[in-house]
C-alpha cells in the first residue's frame, strides 16, 4: 500500500528542524538508509519521503542497492515537504570471500566514476538475476524472471527478495522467510554468487566522485569480533570514512563495543532503519538507543555539510 500523498512544506507530526550540529544521541528526526522501488523497496520514492515527512523526519536518505534511479524523484518530493534528501546509494562489494555493503552518500550529482560502478553492477545484477531465474524453473518456478518482474515492475535491477515475493505468489512457500530457507538463502538453488568489485575499488570510485563512504549494518555479516576489526582496519586504510553505528534494532551491549571499534579507528557515525516496507519492524526512523561516545556524526563530515543543509 502506498504512503498518503501530501505537497505540504511544513513539518510533519513530530518533526522538527534538522540541526547538522547535533549530536549522535540528539538525532531523532534522520534516516540514512532506506530502500524504495528502484531496488527492493516496497514503496515508490516518493512515498518513502512522504512516509518520512508523516513520521517526523526532517532529513533522509534514500540508499537503494546498487542504484540511484529513485534520486530524483525522491529529492523532487523531499523539497516539496520541506525535508532535506541526502542522495545515497548502497553498494555491492566483496571482502575476503564475504559479502559487504558499504552506503555511499554525497552532495549535488552522480559523478562518473560513480555512475561506471553502478553501469558495472547493474551489468553484475543482471546476469545473477538472469542464472536465477534459470535455476528456480529447473525446480518449478516456471516464467520466473517473468514473475519476478511483475512483482517490482518499477525496478529496473531485480534481486532475491522479488524471486522470493514470486515463489509466494506462484504457491511454492507460504511465506518470504520460507522462500529464502528453501531456495534464495545461502548455499540453496538460487543462491548465485556474483563478483561484486573489491572493496578498494569501490572505496575509489566512491571517492573520486567526490563521495564519501560508511559501512553499511556491520553487524549483520556473522563477522567474529576480531574479523569485523580487520575489515574496519582495511576500511579505514583505503579511505573510508565511516560505518552505521546504529542499522534498525541492535542489542544495546554490542552498539556499545561498535562505538569503541569505531572510536579507535576514528570513524565516522551514521544512523539508519534499513528500511524497505510498511508493516515491517523497521520504519522510517526506527532506530535503537544510541550509546554514549565521542564519535562525529557522518553528517559533520566536510564533505557532506553542504548535503545536510536546509532545502
Amino acid at each position: 500500500m502506498n504512503a498518503q500523498d501530501t505537497t505540504s512544506s511544513s513539518p510533519g507530526p513530530g518533526s522538527s528542524v534538522f540541526d547538522p550540529g547535533m549530536t549522535l544521541e540528539q538525532a531523532a528526526h534522520i534516516d540514512l538508509h532506506m530502500h524504495s522501488t528502484a531496488s527492493d523497496g516496497r514503496l515508490s520514492p516518493q512515498d518513502v519521503m512522504t512516509l518520512c515527512h508523516q513520521r517526523g523526519l526532517s532529513c533522509a536518505a534514500l540508499t537503494d542497492h546498487d542504484t540511484i534511479d529513485g534520486i530524483e524523484a525522491a529529492a523532487h518530493r523531499a523539497r516539496a515537504l520541506g525535508m532535506t534528501l541526502v542522495p545515497g546509494v548502497e553498494l555491492s562489494t566483496r571482502w575476503q570471500g564475504v559479502g559487504i555493503h558499504v552506503v555511499a552518500l554525497w552532495h549535488g550529482q552522480a559523478q562518473a566514476p560513480m555512475t561506471a560502478l553502478l553501469g558495472r553492477l547493474a551489468h553484475a545484477r543482471h546476469e545473477r538475476a538472469l542464472e536465477i531465474a534459470r535455476r528456480l524453473e529447473k525446480v518449478g518456478l516456471d516464467h520466473a524472471l517473468e514473475r519476478a518482474r511483475e512483482q517490482n515492475p518499477d525496478a529496473r535491477l531485480l534481486g532475491r527478495p522479488d524471486f522470493a515475493r514470486a515463489l509466494v505468489d506462484a504457491g511454492l512457500v507460504p511465506d518470504m522467510a520460507r522462500a529464502f530457507k528453501r531456495y534464495l538463502g545461502a548455499g540453496k538453488t538460487g543462491d548465485v554468487k556474483v563478483h561484486w568489485p573489491t572493496l578498494e575499488e569501490t572505496l575509489e570510485s566512491i571517492h573520486k566522485a567526490g563521495g564519501v563512504a560508511i559501512v553499511a549494518h556491520p553487524l549483520r555479516y556473522g563477522l567474529t569480533r576480531r574479523r569485523l576489526g580487520l575489515l574496519l582496519d582495511e576500511f579505514s586504510e583505503l579511505g573510508g570514512e565511516g560505518a552505521e553505528l546504529i542499522s534498525g534494532y541492535q542489542n544495546d551491549d554490542r552498539s556499545r563495543d561498535l562505538a569503541s571499534l569505531l572510536a579507535k579507528r576514528r570513524l565516522y557515525a551514521s544512523l539508519g532503519s534499513d528500511f524497505h516496507y510498511q508493516g515491517g519492524a523497521l520504519a522510517p526512523g526506527t532506530l535503537s538507543a544510541v550509546p554514549r561516545s565521542q564519535l562525529v556524526p557522518i553528517w559533520q563530515h566536510p564533505r557532506l555539510v553542504p548535503a545536510f543543509a536546509r532545502p
